[in-house]
């Protein structure tokens, strides 16, 4: 039983009298599958090397691990270089007796998990629910339904979202209604749930090994974690090597401890463990630690080296110079240790090493039995020989035989040790040895497919299979990886003939591209791919995807402020879509000019175009995805906006509560922050504060919750401006300059709420260098609204100068009533009344002081503007 711990789960049945035995033997019942999946806890039955040189970073462990079992989770993060021990640091004391009964979930990255979207969560997960790779997705289904509903029924809303991540179809119709945004949120909700419910019921140690490896979902789930950790019995351990980076280290609960190579008294002793108290080994100790600099797995493997040159024999732990070795005998690096010591592998088993470093670094027998080109028998010996030898340990037995790589380096030097067409070959195998094995579970293999099709060069396999991980990737929102998929899509595209379906598909991952960097915020990026889509739909004479084209490109321009390009893009593709009666791109492009046309100030024709496309998207013979679409709550919450600039406040709350509604009704949290900032906007407009900042507040919310960068620059100086209105500078400040310094070329209102907000701070050069800035942008924008915007607040500053600028504070008020009126932007036109009356009552013009602040209070109290209708007021009552 003790040669089999960690791969069985036994149940002890007590001791049986035993005919012919003098006494009862303990006996056991097999119960399962023990928990044994990594090379630390496979090697562990064949016996560790010593373990030294630690004790200060257990007791940090120790320590940690008590303040979370008192309720105060901790972060623990283990940095240091490959083969220092940090992944035999934290086994160690996972399986120290302090961790009884706590609950261990263990989980790793690989080198190419970073294209893998939630690729250790999926593992843990599997680990949690205790699923096999033979269980079916029925088995599946009933085994997390059983574990969840049995630790909480509050928990049955999630059941899609783990579904989802196990590869088992979905049937829950409001889960297939959700966005991909929505799904990914629910997905991190979902398992950040079902780990702090479960450390509820007992302590939970979480590991998460080789973050340098990790995808962005993962990392998305470990930070949500991390904010929910100081309440809650869970110790999360980390570990990577020096150059990852992240944003936890401020937290009160995050320590980092430094995992050097060992001191040379603890490299001594690690060494007279593996070799011996022969004193005359200290010679060769003396060169080990000099060459190896202590670090413990390059100890290990010269120490092999040795054994296999024979310059070392006997046992470990007993081993005695054969002869004395030459320096040139212990290689300089691990690297070379390595690659020395498969070199000197028999031919056969050599190449048996390099093939499954072609599969990875976990290596299923089934798969390497189909590559290898070798019988079973002489397969089985030879994986004998590698184990012997420690270059692959076995972690699972059953349902499937499993072997891993002892370390990541190992896996490395063997890969690199084949020349590229003998890889290339093993590649393509392995895709055609997979689609044999798993013909009815290629969606779940979908990402190791692309992988080994794009490095066999099986381009066509490797396009589909890499645009499906994109996609996959997209559908739960790791926009990261599905842009990193799409491209390697299209570099494998280029490798096929031209053919027209090969255009069309290299015009759809321009597309698909577009859609995943629109929601990461690299929008520098995008032209470029629009671009070549365009060259292409138009070689081919693709009407319906060049429409799409200029429609993309519309939004484009006005993210960018290029709206001259975007009009005239919007407009070719209107003309595209009435010529092939595309109702859809009709739609969108009309929703885009809307964009467009509100921020040139036009707030008129954006109203009326914005109306129309909402009447038209409210018709019944619609089709239902688009009626379903994001585009009704888009065109309404735009709407309101453009209303609210011409002061129809009134009007406007109608589309902008119903684009609530709808977007409530859809559930998708992308939807909702739109939805939310047209009715947010819209009372911040009117002045309506204790309305307007609760709304933005829980924008922000779901800005964070979601991700969503291309929303938070317009949100944060928003709230921020609204805060400044209220008298809370201390907090509109910070939000207004982290807007500030989120954006590049968008700028837009962002400028003016700075530029307002420090002039009430008194702080009038940095109030006027952004006054100015923000005119220079829009005037040469043509953004007509905001060029009035910027002459209003040029005015407020100069006359609020110590004495007022007079005459400059006239000409710019005069200048921007102008452009206001003639655009009917009626609550600017108040506002600078407002101020025009506030100057003259200042400087003792009385008479044009009472003009201006009578008419800024009949606008005010025509569109219900209270708050600023108290302000008109104070300033008539302080006139006398």
């Amino acid at each position: 039983l003790r040669l089999a711990e960690g791969y069985v789960q036994v149940k002890p049945l007590g001791p049986v009298s035993i005919k012919g035995l003098s006494g009862p033997v303990e006996v056991f019942e097999v119960a399962g599958a023990g928990p044994a999946r990594t090379r630390l806890q496979s090697a562990a039955a064949r016996g560790l090397t010593r373990f030294v040189g630690r004790d200060p970073e257990l007791e940090t462990l120790r320590h940690a691990l008590e303040k979370a079992r008192a309720g105060h989770g901790q972060v623990v993060a283990l940095v240091g270089e490959p083969g220092v021990g940090k992944s035999r640091l934290f086994w160690e004391f996972t399986r120290s007796h302090r961790t009884q009964g706590w609950l261990i979930l263990e989980s790793g990255s690989v080198s190419y998990g970073k294209a893998s979207a939630y690729l250790p969560v999926i593992d843990l997960l599997k680990a949690y629910f205790q699923i096999e790779t033979r269980d079916e997705a029925r088995k599946v289904r009933e085994k997390v339904t059983g574990k969840l509903l049995t630790l909480d029924r509050a928990l049955e809303p999630a059941l899609p979202a783990f579904e989802a991540l196990l590869d088992v179809a979905v049937k829950d119709a409001e889960w297939q209604a959700l966005d991909p945004d929505h799904r990914r949120q629910r997905t991190l909700d979902a398992v950040k749930r079902l780990l702090l419910r479960e450390s509820q019921v007992q302590p939970l140690i979480l590991v998460f090994e080789d973050l340098h490896w990790i995808d962005a979902e993962t990392e998305a789930l470990l930070y949500g974690l991390m904010e929910a950790l100081p309440t809650a019995r869970l110790l999360l351990l980390v570990n990577y090597r020096p150059e990852y980076r992240h944003g936890w280290g401020s937290k009160t609960y995050y320590t980092q401890l430094r995992i050097d190579p060992l001191p040379p008294e603890n490299a001594d002793e690690l060494l007279r463990a593996l070799l011996g108290d022969d004193p005359g080994f200290e010679p060769l100790k003396k060169l080990l630690i000099e060459r190896t600099e202590g670090n413990p797995f390059f100890l290990e493997e010269s120490v092999r080296t040795l054994v296999e040159t024979q310059i070392l024999i006997g046992e470990r732990g007993a081993y005695r110079l054969a002869k004395a070795p030459q320096r040139t005998q212990v290689p300089a690096t691990v690297q070379a240790v390595l690659a020395a010591r498969i070199d000197r592998l028999p031919t056969q088993e050599k190449t048996l090493l390099q093939t499954a470093a072609v599969i990875g670094k976990d290596v299923p027998f089934s798969l390497l039995h189909l590559i290898a080109d070798l019988p079973e028998e002489a397969l089985r010996r030879g994986l004998g020989h590698l184990q012997a030898a420690e270059f692959l340990y076995e972690t699972t037995l059953f349902p499937e035989l499993e072997y891993t790589f002892k370390h990541a380096l190992t896996h490395e030097v063997a890969y690199q040790s084949l020349l590229h067409e003998r890889r290339r070959a093993l590649h393509t195998r392995i895709v055609e040895a997979i689609e044999g094995v798993y013909p009815d579970r290629l969606a779940e293999q979908v990402d190791r497919l692309a992988h080994h099709a794009f490095r066999g060069e099986i381009w066509e396999k490797a396009v589909a299979y890499l645009r499906q991980a994109g996609a996959k990737a997209a559908a739960r929102s790791a926009h990261r990886e599905a842009v990193a998929c799409f491209e390697q899509a299209l570099e494998a595209l280029a490798h096929l003939p031209e053919s027209r379906g090969t255009l069309e598909q290299a015009i759809d991952l321009r597309f698909d591209l577009r859609s995943s960097l629109h929601i990461l915020g690299e929008l520098g990026r995008i032209l470029e791919y629009l671009r070549q889509a365009e060259t292409l739909a138009e070689s081919l004479g693709d009407q319906r995807r060049l429409g799409r084209v200029f429609s993309h490109m519309t939004q484009y321009f006005w993210l960018t402020g290029d709206n001259t390009r975007g009009i005239r893009s919007g407009q070719r593709a209107l003309e595209i879509a009435m010529a092939t009666g595309d109702l859809a791109l009709q739609a969108a492009t009309n929703f885009h000019l809307g964009e467009l046309y509100d921020a040139l100030g036009d707030h008129r024709r954006a109203a009326e175009v914005l109306r129309s496309n909402v009447e038209a998207l409210d018709q019944e013979s619609l089709p239902e995805p688009l009626r379903r679409s994001a585009l009704p709550i888009h065109s309404r919450a735009w709407l309101a906006l453009s209303l609210a600039e011409l002061g129809e406040f009134a009007e406007g709350v109608v589309p902008a509560e119903e684009a609530v509604r709808l977007a409530e009704a859809a559930d998708r949290p992308f939807d909702l922050v739109t939805a939310y900032f047209g009715v947010g906007y819209l009372h911040l407009r009117r002045g309506d504060l204790d309305r307007a900042i609760p709304i933005l507040e829980r924008i922000l919310a779901l800005i964070q919750a979601g991700n969503f960068s291309t929303w938070f620059g317009t949100i944060e100086s928003s709230l921020g401006y609204a805060y400044a209105l209220s008298g809370r500078m201390g907090d509109a400040l910070p939000l207004l300059e982290r807007a500030m310094a989120r954006e590049r070329g968008y700028y837009r209102r962002r400028l003016a709420y700075l530029s307002e907000a420090y002039l009430r701070e008194g702080r009038f050069e940095e109030a006027i260098r952004l006054a100015q800035q923000f005119f220079q942008r829009s005037h040469d924008r043509k953004e007509r609204g905001y060029e009035a915007w910027a002459l209003r607040l040029l005015g407020e500053i100069a006359s609020h100068r110590d004495p007022p600028e007079v005459e400059k504070a006239e000409d710019h008020y005069h200048q921007a009533l102008a452009l206001a009126a003639e655009l009917g932007m009626r609550p600017l036109v108040a506002q600078i009344h407002l101020e025009l009356g506030g100057l003259y009552r200042r400087t003792g013009e009385r008479a044009k002081a009472r003009e201006h602040l009578t008419i800024a209070s009949g606008l005010f109290r025509e569109m219900e503007m209270r708050f600023w209708l108290e302000r008109s007021e104070a300033e008539l009552k302080a006139l006398g």
